[in-house]
This record gives structure tokens, sequence and C-alpha cells, in this order.
């Protein structure tokens, strides 16, 4: 049925009108997550011609001067969550286009065995609801259907340290903590270890430069933005629904999820920020939802 919704949208004209008018003077952020290495390099493609994309730094860049003067018109920014192993696989695509891109690191599972917790599958639990108990209950839970968080499974799921070496010349590595909790529901002392370690390891084993992080789902409080900006991150990345501008907050940067898609209505529907505006006006989140917490 979302197919044919997304066909009818994508003809109907307004994600033109959307990315002329709304995208044009705005930076969009893209989320993806985990892209087959051909259906990267198809949706690379459609970007390219419709989108200015930019890096990443630009846009830190234009906000910590307050000048979007070297922005250009539909910029554009393409960013991957989580650092899933099938990345890798799109290297010689982005060789190929020479397309910018940003891919958020769970620090704590590179070069490891151990699984992503949002991964593992059992009849007794449910992920969505698992995002809502506090971590301790959640890694409790998880426990008891076999998953452990230092656990070394049989294939690794996150990236490794031959594949980052090889990607780095290319690609933006950046910080999404070290194992993926969700950090409102983590105690003071587990989510500034996130937040500050997993920047530490990335800096110290890897050799990266890390200077933004992005919110695991999207959730954050202000107390996880303050810890960043102590452990000298200069921007957080949210999945709020939006487009960003020279006095957007650089710890609240929005960002709209694309959900891996192969399809190219739906791409075209959604980069425009069509789909998310019609859900957030209906009262519902996006595909990877937030909760801002404030304390």
């Amino acid at each position: 049925m979302n197919k044919i919704l997304f066909r009818i949208l994508r003809f109907s004209g307004i994600p033109i009108l959307f990315r002329e008018i709304i995208q044009r003077k705005r930076v969009t952020i893209l989320l993806f997550h985990d892209l087959k290495g051909v259906t990267a390099e198809k949706n690379f493609n459609y970007l390219t011609k419709k989108y200015n994309v930019i890096c990443l730094n630009d846009l830190i860049n234009a906000i910590d001067k307050k000048d979007f003067s070297k922005i250009p018109p539909k910029a554009l920014i393409i960013t991957f969550d989580d650092g899933h192993i099938r990345n890798y696989e799109m290297l010689p695509i982005i060789k190929k286009t020479k397309v910018p891109i940003t891919i958020f690191l769970c620090a704590g599972l590179l070069n490891t065995n151990r699984h992503f917790w949002f991964k593992h599958r059992h009849n007794s639990i449910s992920i969505s609801e698992l995002k809502l108990v506090p971590n301790e209950k959640r890694l409790e839970l998880l426990s008891k259907v076999g998953f452990k968080q230092d656990k070394e499974f049989e294939n690794p799921q996150a990236l490794q340290k031959q594949q980052i070496d090889e990607m780095v010349p290319f690609v933006n590595m950046q910080s999404h903590t070290l194992f993926h909790p969700i950090l409102p529901k983590c105690k003071y002392d587990v989510a500034k270890s996130e937040i500050l370690h997993s920047k530490e390891i990335l800096e110290d084993n890897y050799g990266l430069n890390i200077n933004a992080i992005s919110y695991p789902n999207g959730d954050y409080s202000d107390r996880d933005i303050e810890f960043s900006k102590d452990a000298g991150y200069k921007c957080g990345i949210t999945v709020d629904y939006g487009f960003n501008k020279a006095n957007t907050d650089p710890f609240r940067l929005k960002r709209i999820s694309v959900n891996d898609t192969d399809d190219l209505n739906e791409l075209i529907v959604k980069a425009s920020g069509v789909w998310a505006f019609i859900k957030t006006r209906n009262g519902r989140k996006q595909e990877f939802g937030h909760t801002k917490i404030t304390e």
C-alpha cells in the first residue's frame, strides 16, 4: 500500500515544491543505516542529481561562524548510523561517485564479534518496548534471552579495523556511543562513559578526528548534550524532523530518516521531507523515533 502512496506523492509534484522552496535555503541531513551496495549506488546517483551533497563538516563550520554564504542551495548531507559491516560494500561506490558521507560508529562493537542489541531477536522480547525501559532493565531482559553487549558471537555485525582503515580516506567517521544504549534511560555515569569513551576509543585506536555524535535512536536529554559538549564534540545529530539553518542549535541538528529504501519513489518522497512532515502532523514519529527529555 505504501508503495502506491509513495508513487502518488512523487508524481503529485509536492516533493519538488519542498525541494525547490523549503530545502533550497536549508541543509537537509538524511539518515540511512545498512544499505546494500547496489541500493546505495542508485540512491547516491539520484541524490547527487537533485541536491548538492556536502560534508557534515561544512555544516558544522557554517553554523560555528553563523555564515551560510558558502553553503550551496539544496545542500544535503548523507549519514549512516551504527557502523554495520555491510557499509564496507559502499566503498567502491563512494570512490566512484566521490559522494561525501558520514558514518556514526558504535565504538564498543568495532573490530569484534559483538552484536547490535536491537538486532537480537527472541519471541519473548520486543525491541520497541526495550527502548522504553531503564538501561539496566533492558540489559537484564536481553541477558535472559542469550544476549550480552560484550559477548563474542560467531560472526561480526560491525565494521572491522581493516575495513575502517580502508574507508577513512573517503568517509567521515564519527561517534554513535559505545554500545548504542538509549541515553536518557541510562544512569549518569553510564551515559557519560558512552559519550566520552566512544570518542576516546575512535581517536586513540583508529586515529579518527571525532567532532560529532549521533544520539542512538535519536533519543537525548539536556544532560546528554552537556556530556557531549564537555567531551569536546562540536555537534549532536538527532532525528528531530526538520531542516538546518545558520541559527540551528549544533547539538540538536535535525535529520530525516529514509529507512534504507530501495524504492526510488520512496527515496524521493522521504528525502524531500514530505513523508516525515505528514507523519509528524499526524502525531507520529519518524521510523527511528526519538524522545527529548529535559533534566
